[in-house]
């Protein structure tokens, strides 16, 4: 077993050179060449290395072990190409120098990023190395763990079965074998293998990071958490896995526990916009708009040019009545990403409730021109065009959204309401009775309702119609400001009672205006 220890990643290429073998033949002239370029390679000197390995292949052009070394001064000098080239020219003249098998091996698993095709020529070279060294462990290691990324589990268990006694309780080598028994479904296996893993006195961070993966691909989510509170309490849990717990707890639905874990990976990566954004969900599935936008402040000052950030604070500062505060986040992500449809379309929602509805008809218009077949653009834009006094532009967006199930509704309470102004009591009540067909727990309607039968002097089907909208909706403006009116006119003895009603409405509805314009000051 090479000084590498089976670890993939971090490649470190000068520890498999040290395993070569450099022949009984090799003359002192070559092997101190040898020793000095390995020397001048420990302090990172790539350029008197390469020199030196220069002047020795002249000397000894053919040597397989010095094209081998060649190759490792190219990889340090990120040239893949060269490195390769060295590697492969190493093995061509000596096709028993293990060295060079591992070396490219290496090489092509630190391409694995950029080169879709890099896992197979690696396994490939490992196969070829155990070919004529059946017992090489780093090899066996390798392969095993190549053969678990291409979800192989079978073969991969069969290559760590062929590791010597002493490097199968190696950490690495059983958070493979966990992650192959969990791939094969042998849950009970797995879990105990989990245990070995976490008892191991050489466990890191990586050796659970590298496995799950397979592991949520499993959904083996009680695996998951025993491995990742288990790194946490042998304390070699760093920002990764405090990341990936939080997001355990969060999809478990333990939302204290997962604030708490992407707390303490925000402690360890304080620069982190992810984890905030994460912390920033899980606090308001607590219901804690405050946090949450505590959590996107801080990843606004971090990221002040992240459009999700500035989108995700004005939805938070909605749902805070921080109507304000919410306009002017939403424009900001929507100057940074004008081509978002979901941007455009929240800053036309707030944009409407300002002095002047029509400015969010050009954010309705482009969410529209995104979106070509949504029908809830064309129904925002006909709502935007009937509070802009636009009753011909409306209808003919309302009617287009008529049609679907999920504007239906609203589109016929507002046809119904352009049809009420324009005194076409009978088209507007159609329309109405069009719109609670859709939804009937839709207030608005009833209320709408209430209005056109008090203009007909029906009082009696004006009071059930806001009777029924308030039974919907307590709190509605429009049903208690018109049933006191009828009450008055009626001399209903209810009319003083209802008065108050609505005075005690009016008023937590100014309140609620006076909050939506105030700015917040959020805690970091």
């Amino acid at each position: 077993m090479t000084s590498w220890s089976y670890r993939a990643a971090g490649l470190v290429l000068l520890a498999g050179l040290m395993a070569t073998s450099f022949g009984k033949t090799a003359s002192d002239a070559r092997q101190e060449a040898v020793r000095e370029v390995q020397e001048l390679l420990q302090r990172k000197e790539l350029a008197a290395a390469e020199k030196r390995l220069g002047e020795a292949l002249k000397e000894f052009p053919r040597d397989a072990a010095l094209h081998d070394l060649y190759g490792v001064v190219e990889a340090e000098r990120a040239d893949y190409r060269a490195a390769e080239a060295a590697f492969l020219k190493a093995i061509e003249l000596d096709p028993l120098l293990a060295g060079a098998y591992l070396n490219l091996g290496h090489l092509y698993q630190e391409r694995r990023g950029v080169d879709p095709g890099a896992d197979a020529k690696a396994l490939a070279i490992y196969q070829r190395l155990l070919k004529f060294d059946p017992g090489n462990a780093e090899a066996h290691y390798q392969a095993a763990l190549l053969l678990e990324r291409r979800r192989a589990f079978q073969e991969s268990l069969d290559h760590l079965a062929a590791l010597p006694a002493a490097g199968q309780q190696a950490a690495q080598a059983l958070s493979l074998r966990c992650a192959d028994l969990t791939g094969l479904g042998q849950r009970a296996a797995a879990g105990r293998v989990a245990r070995q893993l976490l008892d191991s006195p050489d466990l890191t961070e990586l050796d659970v990071t590298t496995i799950l993966p397979v592991i949520e691909a499993a959904r083996e989510e009680d695996l998951e958490q025993q491995l990742l509170e288990g790194a946490v309490r042998r304390h070699v849990a760093g920002f990764n896995l405090l990341e990936a717990l939080g997001r355990l707890y969060e999809r478990r639905g333990r939302w204290e526990a997962a604030r708490a874990s992407l707390e303490e990976a925000a402690r360890t990566r304080p620069n982190s916009v992810e984890v905030l954004m994460e912390l920033a969900r899980v606090a308001e599935k607590q219901n804690d708009h405050r946090g949450a936008l505590g959590y996107l402040a801080h990843a606004r000052d971090l990221d002040p040019q992240n459009a999700a950030v500035h989108f995700w604070f004005g939805l938070v500062s909605a749902e805070e009545n921080l109507l304000e505060e919410a306009y002017r986040s939403m424009k900001r992500a929507v100057s940074l990403a004008p081509d978002n449809a979901d941007y455009n379309y929240a800053l036309g929602m707030l944009a409407r409730e300002r002095a002047e509805p029509r400015e969010a008809l050009p954010y309705f218009e482009k969410y529209c021109a995104l979106r070509p077949r949504d029908p809830r653009g064309w129904l925002q834009l006909g709502i935007t065009h009937f509070y802009g006094h636009q009753d011909e532009a409306a209808e003919k967006e309302l009617r287009r959204a008529a049609p679907y199930r999920q504007t239906a509704a609203g589109a016929h309470f507002f046809l119904g309401r352009i049809a009420n102004q324009e005194g076409q009591f009978s088209k507007a009540l159609l329309e109405l009775r069009q719109a609670l067909a859709a939804d009937p727990h839709y207030a608005d309607p009833y209320a709408e309702e209430g209005i056109i039968y008090m203009k007909q002097k029906d009082y009696a089907a004006a009071e059930r119609a806001l009777l029924r909208a308030l039974a919907i909706d307590p709190d509605h403006y429009a049903a208690n400001l018109n049933l006191m009116m009828l009450y008055e006119r009626t001399g209903d003895p209810r009319a003083g009672e209802q008065r108050k009603r609505f005075e005690a409405v009016q008023t937590k509805r100014a309140e609620r205006a006076k909050l939506s314009l105030r700015t917040i000051e959020v805690v970091r």
